[in-house]
């Protein structure tokens, strides 16, 4: 986006955001494509990548994008916690892809990292900026990690891995504790995840919807539940479109916005979220929980904060209710009740035993 039109829109946004939270944001960024002239295809969408190798001149170019970039945001006392090495690297890969978009290999991501990105951005001052590498559909892993922390130079300037929900349903995310286990010391982060993107999808936006809200509560408890640290949605805010979107690439949001009325709607995927944003707290660490009944008719997923409670969260995606006997050692049992498609967040204060 231009700087004109980001000063314009987003850092305003940004800064109402923050002075609103009474916590600090993390904020991270991601990149979809170089400019046109810097790519083998010479043209923002469609197949294309850098053009030349890691180490070269465009690479080492594109990496100053970063830097300039964290510098006009630096400007407006704005700071990123994390970017993205790139936006779905695949998708440049692909003949005639849509919109925006640059290909990396594996390979390539891993070089560019090691000999371009991370050390520019020690160079730089800000080697705090955790770079967070794949940022694309789950399925890749664990092979594109492997590849990318294969290098000792790559991997000490990588932080995290980024998943994107959108194939989900071609492998379970148990690839993500496997991950987890090949890569410990690197966190993964679901960076991207919304309803009405695919192609079957007649309703881009869909008001109301609460079996949109249960696909994003069971993705959010099965990521968590397999090590991810957080989960993200695209999309702030849309219109009832599902835009704007210059390739009309419409899609759902938490929030529709109905501009000619002056009105907004607050969806169920917005409610849903709020359960995890609200209970779940910056610092919270999940912590073990044993279903005795298997597979369990519930999903759920449990946390100790960091002021000391312990925090359960419940899904009941049936048609029928569901009776659940919490026990904790410390505070006893309870026995309670989850309605039928529901979502129900449990809180109490943690006795040490």
């Amino acid at each position: 986006m231009p700087l004109k039109t980001t000063a314009y829109f987003q850092i305003p946004l940004i800064k109402r955001a923050q002075a609103m939270s009474s916590s600090p944001i993390a904020l991270f960024a991601s990149p979809w494509s170089a400019p046109a002239w810097m790519k083998t295809n010479g043209d923002l969408a469609g197949k294309g990548s850098l053009i030349g190798k890691p180490g070269g001149p465009y690479y080492k170019t594109w990496a100053n994008y970063f830097v300039r970039f964290l510098n006009e945001y630096e400007k407006h006392n704005i700071t990123f916690w994390s970017i993205t090495a790139q936006n779905e690297p695949t998708d440049g890969r692909i003949y005639e892809f849509s919109f925006n978009a640059m290909g990396f290999t594996a390979d390539q991501q891993k070089d560019f990292i090691a000999q371009d990105l991370g050390p520019l951005l020690a160079l730089t001052g800000y080697s705090y900026v955790k770079i967070i590498i794949l940022d694309d559909q789950r399925l890749l892993l664990p092979k594109w990690a492997d590849v990318v922390l294969a290098n000792s130079t790559a991997a000490k300037y990588v932080a995290g891995i980024g998943v994107h929900w959108y194939l989900d349903y071609l492998v379970s995310a148990s690839i993500l504790s496997d991950t987890h286990n090949l890569h410990p010391d690197k966190f993964i982060l679901a960076t991207e995840a919304c309803r009405g993107s695919l192609p079957w999808d007649s309703d881009k936006v869909l008001l109301g919807s609460w079996e949109r809200a249960e696909d994003y509560a069971h993705s959010i408890v099965e990521d968590l539940n397999n090590w991810s640290v957080g989960w993200t949605d695209w999309n702030l805010a849309l219109n009832l479109q599902g835009g704007p979107n210059w390739a009309k690439n419409y899609v759902d949001s938490p929030i529709i916005v109905n501009a000619d009325n002056d009105e907004f709607y607050k969806q169920p995927m917005f409610y849903v979220m709020g359960h995890f944003s609200k209970f779940v707290r910056p610092g919270s660490k999940r912590i073990r929980l044993e279903q005795s009944i298997q597979p369990s008719p519930v999903e759920i997923t449990a946390f100790i904060t960091l002021d000391n409670h312990i925090v359960v969260i419940i899904l009941n995606r049936h048609k029928e209710g569901r009776t659940v006997c919490i026990h904790d050692k410390g505070s006893g049992n309870a026995n309670v009740f989850v309605m039928s498609h529901s979502i129900t967040s449990f809180v109490w204060k943690n006795i040490e035993t």
